[in-house]
């Protein structure tokens, strides 16, 4: 009984804990590889997070930045150390043309953009951000590292 109270203590107080995030991944038209970093926010309101972040991605004869500014919701699944993760909030994208387009201007578009996820508590995390306007990714599927910050 004691292990099973200090078990669920440490999990509360590693949740309660902010993290920077490092992902990394694909997405769907544009077709691209991407990398990005983003912080999490110590949980609030309960399960609640925000988690501003900012993507690179690459591929296709664009150059693509997204600054994306979540609201998140982290879910334990049950007794395992898995926890279902959704949210959403505004995307930023901004373009640049690379190949036969590369003299046309860079763009400036906002959107807005929904994820779903699954995070272990040692850090690692996938998931899937369905996007939606201007040049944000109509779907990223990547892959990271949460380190937590003390």
């Amino acid at each position: 009984m004691f292990i099973a109270a200090f078990l669920l203590s440490a999990t509360t107080r590693a949740s309660a804990q902010s993290s920077i995030n490092f992902s990394g991944g694909a997405s769907i038209e544009p077709e691209q590889v991407f990398a990005g970093v983003s912080w999490q926010s110590p949980d609030f309101g309960g399960r609640f997070h925000l988690r501003p972040g900012i993507d690179g991605g690459f591929g296709n004869d664009l150059r693509l930045g997204t600054i994306n500014i979540d609201l998140i919701v982290r879910v334990p699944l049950g007794t395992s150390s898995w926890s279902l993760i959704q949210g959403g909030g505004p995307t930023i994208s901004i373009v640049t043309f690379a190949g036969l387009l590369e003299n046309t201007p860079r763009k400036l578009r906002a959107g807005g953009s929904y994820l779903f996820g699954f995070q272990h508590d040692n850090g690692f995390f996938g998931e899937f951000r369905v996007g939606g306007g201007g040049y944000v990714p109509n779907l990223k599927i990547g892959v990271g590292w949460a380190v937590e910050v003390k």
